[in-house]
């Protein structure tokens, strides 16, 4: 009987696809989200610690409800945050450092985008050892999107921790995927989020404290990482007041609710909440500007160093005036601006997970992390190279401007650290007070 060769062609097919899937289950044969990539820029590549990784619940007492309540008065309520925490690990040879990150996709009471729960691998290793070979490292709090994860931006975090950084990922509660809740919530705790991690780390890391953090980090030297909303948050947190019409708006959405007042530019609070311990701000897409929750007075209390990460092609936060605007109206501080060409909002997270291919999953999950035009792994790289310069020269006094002060645009061969004929498609803004 003679046998059909397109048949043996399936076959063929079939055991590459299983030898394929197979690597890409080994730990150390396959390529993971944040791994450099060929054409990766010099600084893209790990660091020499091994990465630890633990998660860690904190509760903020007293918080206000703002999604309780009328006539614009909240009851209180015990605020729950989950926090995930990279740091240099001492790692055995003998024990690969991988982690299973657990997620999910879709959005908590959207039936049209039910919750799908995912894994991922990333290169960690969960609740290892500590390693406190290089003293206090600098703290990094990292914060995601509206709605977003912990997890969003696992690339960097891991980078950054083997690099000699503490890296806390706040996990926003009421803004995440699985326990989203209306935007006010996001609006309102953004900074409070923000400052009370920052707090709370420089308790846990007290010599004489009783976790894995003590004498572990320096919280007087710290760095703020927001992505989205996690940007709009940052901003605030550092020095940018919100407006007059922020409090109008979101007044408006609450009926009536003060509780934004003490943030914004015009109240006596806002200033003295300012903490020194911040030395620098990575603000990924920053939301806002267009919406009016900014103008020229608030955007001018901003002093501290700042990195903005920018698609020129943003349709969530707007770009010429979106976060460019809020680039050039930060005009008390040493600034840069990075834009990835024809990007959109997605400049910050990992690449789509492979589990958003599965039947059933929303287009929309999938494009919650997709770049149209842009490889994503690609825009991973890069944003390591640059935050690590960054924060190198903030936080570790590092030699390092030459990777920053770039001719615009790039000229062939011109940006320190980047291989020949890769920096298509960049553009690097520079402005000091």
């Amino acid at each position: 009987m003679k046998t059909n060769p397109i048949y043996y062609l399936i076959i063929l097919l079939f055991a590459i696809g299983a030898a394929v899937q197979s690597i890409a289950q080994t730990p150390g044969g396959a390529f993971i989200d944040g791994d450099p990539l060929p054409n990766a820029p010099d600084l893209a590549t790990r660091g020499t610690f091994g990465v630890g990784v633990r998660t860690m619940m904190l509760i903020h007492k007293d918080q206000v409800d703002v999604l309780h309540g009328k006539d614009g008065k909240h009851p209180l309520y015990d605020r729950p945050l989950t926090l995930e925490i990279w740091y240099p690990a001492r790692i055995a040879a003998n024990k690969p450092a991988m982690v299973t990150y657990e997620s999910v996709f879709g959005r908590a009471n959207d039936p049209k985008r039910p919750l799908v729960p995912f894994t991922f691998t990333g290169r960690a290793s969960r609740d290892a050892e500590p390693d406190g070979s290089g003293g206090a490292y600098p703290l990094v709090i990292v914060s995601h999107g509206y709605p977003g994860s912990r997890l969003l931006l696992t690339y960097l975090t891991e980078n950054l921790a083997s690099k000699g950084y503490v890296v806390v990922a706040i996990g926003h509660t009421e803004s995440t995927y699985s326990d989203l809740a209306p935007f006010s919530s996001t609006l309102l705790n953004r900074p409070l989020d923000d400052l009370f991690v920052l707090n709370e780390m420089a308790r846990l890391s007290a010599k004489t404290g009783n976790t894995f953090l003590a004498g572990l980090l320096n919280a007087d030297n710290t760095a703020l990482i927001g992505y989205s909303m996690g940007g709009y948050g940052a901003l605030n947190t550092v020095g940018a007041g919100f407006s007059p019409q922020a409090m109008k708006s979101f007044g408006q959405a609450t009926g009536g609710s003060m509780a934004l007042e003490p943030r914004t530019m015009a109240s006596p609070a806002y200033k003295a909440s300012l903490d020194p311990r911040i030395k620098a701000m990575v603000a990924f897409a920053p939301w806002g500007m267009e919406r009016g929750m900014w103008d020229s007075t608030g955007l001018a209390g901003l002093t501290l160093p700042a990195l903005f990460v920018a698609g020129s092609k943003d349709d969530v936060s707007g770009y010429e005036k979106g976060i460019k605007a809020i680039y050039d109206g930060a005009v008390n501080a040493d600034r840069y601006l990075l834009t990835y060409v024809n990007a959109r909002h997605n400049v910050a997270p990992n690449p789509p997970p492979m589990a958003s291919l599965m039947p059933g999953v929303s287009v929309d999950d999938y494009n919650h992390y997709a770049e149209p035009v842009w490889n994503e792994h690609r825009i991973n790289n890069i944003n390591q190279h640059f935050v690590t310069a960054f924060l190198g020269i903030h936080l570790k006094k590092l030699d390092y401007y030459k990777y920053l002060d770039l001719p615009a645009p790039p000229a062939e061969g011109a940006w320190t650290g980047f291989k020949p004929r890769t920096t298509i498609g960049l553009e690097m803004r520079h402005a000091k007070p």
